[in-house]
């Protein structure tokens, strides 16, 4: 019977080794200043959609979906420290979705929704785009982001969430390639 076992699953930009070393370091530096957990470098993440709870005939839709999605790479900028206070959620984000980032995720999004996924509303199409650096935080103050955080985003995955006591864990269950824009 665990062939019936739903999966909770969502869409996901994992940023690379250089960008991810940057990220992890920022984290540490800034939980020292007020506590919290620092997420682990390899759930360091930027959701595209969270789908939630999906049956093994769902997961192999929502991989068609994703392989229907047509989209260019592009070079994403982390220039923004955030804090949300009632959840203690320290964060690295975007000024600005860049419109590449934000076409990905509206196909996507409509590719889900016209699926019958209902998609959740914190999703990075309905959001400022962003990745937790620490959880259960305090924040009085951030500091201005000096060099953003960059990184050529050039595919997109499909990830499962396992809950933990301590933490969850993401394991890649498939990645969509996104095309290189023609130079010239």
């Amino acid at each position: 019977m665990t062939e019936a076992r739903s999966r909770r699953v969502f869409f996901a930009l994992w940023p690379d080794d250089e960008a991810v070393s940057h990220l992890s370091a920022l984290a540490h530096d800034l939980a020292a200043r007020g506590g919290g957990r620092v997420m682990r470098p390899a759930s360091l993440h930027l959701t595209l959609a969270f789908v939630g709870s999906v049956t093994p005939a769902r997961l192999v839709r929502l991989e068609q979906i994703a392989a229907a999605v047509h989209a260019d790479a592009f070079d994403l900028s982390l220039d923004r420290l955030g804090f949300w206070p009632q959840r203690g959620i320290l964060w690295a984000g975007c000024r600005q979705s860049p419109p590449p980032l934000k076409r990905l995720a509206g196909s996507l999004a409509a590719g889900l929704t016209d699926a019958g996924f209902a998609i959740d509303p914190r999703s990075a199409s309905a959001q400022v785009p962003h990745i937790t650096l620490a959880r259960r935080t305090r924040c009085a103050s951030l500091p201005r982001l000096g060099t953003p955080i960059r990184w050529r985003v050039g595919e997109f995955a499909l990830v499962e969430t396992h809950l933990h006591p301590s933490a969850a864990s993401y394991k890649t269950l498939a990645s969509f390639p996104l095309r290189e824009p023609d130079a010239g």
